[in-house]
């Protein structure tokens, strides 16, 4: 099924001066894709992947390049102009997005960034934005299981930590102390759940919970690593604080702790009162 505000894989059908025409089924007829789009070498009955958005004139029309988001998807976006009908965004195509002033959850300004919704309006057939997130979150069941990696969006600081949008379906919460680099509004992370909450939302963390064998070579090579690079010794130890390990390897002091005793097991460090030092 062909959808407007989605990446769409349509055969080309015709072939003229000033582009190609795609098969967009019995709802959307042929799409034209003008030629500064047309891959090299394409050729009709060829498959081509396209993004398929509403040009100046409201036409549906299709292109090769790649929007920040799609249709269903959350972006952190400039506004670019406001007029009367509302604030434009640059989402990385020629004809900017709009968000209608109704779906504003304050006066856009010029300049500014914000996090919103990108969607396709039923009545107008139209792709819109909007910056009221709740009205797309929290609309599914929650489904995760406990460690499972999931797609972030940093949305708001609160007293607590920050605020995330989860895989683009659900409000979640990384907390202050279980966060070790820095983060602000707008960052795309990986993070992994950690507990769901009887409110249904997700406290995740951006490390996975535990230490398993994945985890420990990573960080156990990383501080091996360094060992080398600081000439065999590195002014930390197991009784060292919370916010100085973070500080050198951005990580917990538990992680830390089991990192190093990995090592130490494996005979390639001695753990002093006060260093790390290689055997």
């Amino acid at each position: 099924m062909v959808k407007l505000g989605k990446y769409n894989k349509l055969k080309v059908v015709k072939e003229l001066d000033f582009g190609m025409y795609l098969d967009g089924g019995s709802e959307f007829g042929e799409i034209l894709l003008p030629t500064k789009y047309i891959p090299q070498g394409a050729k009709v009955g060829d498959e081509i992947e396209v993004f398929l958005y509403l040009d100046s004139e409201d036409r549906i029309i299709a292109t090769t390049l790649k929007p920040y988001a799609q249709a269903g998807e959350f972006a952190y976006l400039q506004v670019v102009a406001v007029n009367r009908v509302g604030a434009f965004l640059d989402w990385g195509l020629p004809k900017d997005l709009l968000v209608p002033f109704r779906e504003q959850r304050s006066e856009m300004k010029e300049g500014y960034r914000y996090i919103v919704c990108i969607y396709a309006d039923v009545e107008s057939r139209r792709l819109v934005a909007s910056a009221k997130l709740n009205k797309f979150l929290d609309n599914v069941p929650v489904e995760y299981e406990y460690n499972q990696e999931v797609d972030l969006l940093v949305t708001q600081k609160t007293e607590q930590g920050w605020k995330v949008i989860v895989n683009s379906q659900h409000s979640g919460m990384i907390y202050d102390n279980e966060i070790f680099v820095p983060v602000q509004r707008g960052d795309r992370l990986k993070g992994y759940v950690k507990h769901i909450r009887s409110d249904e939302k997700i406290d995740v963390t951006l490390q996975k919970t535990g230490y398993d064998v994945e985890t420990m070579d990573r960080l156990a090579k990383e501080i091996y690593e360094k060992l080398k690079a600081s000439g065999g010794i590195i002014p930390l130890s197991d009784k060292s604080s919370a916010e100085e390990i973070a500080e050198i390897f951005g990580c917990s002091k538990k992680s830390y702790k089991k990192a190093i005793g990995a090592l130490y097991k494996a005979k390639l460090i001695t753990i002093t009162p006060n260093t790390i030092e290689l055997c």
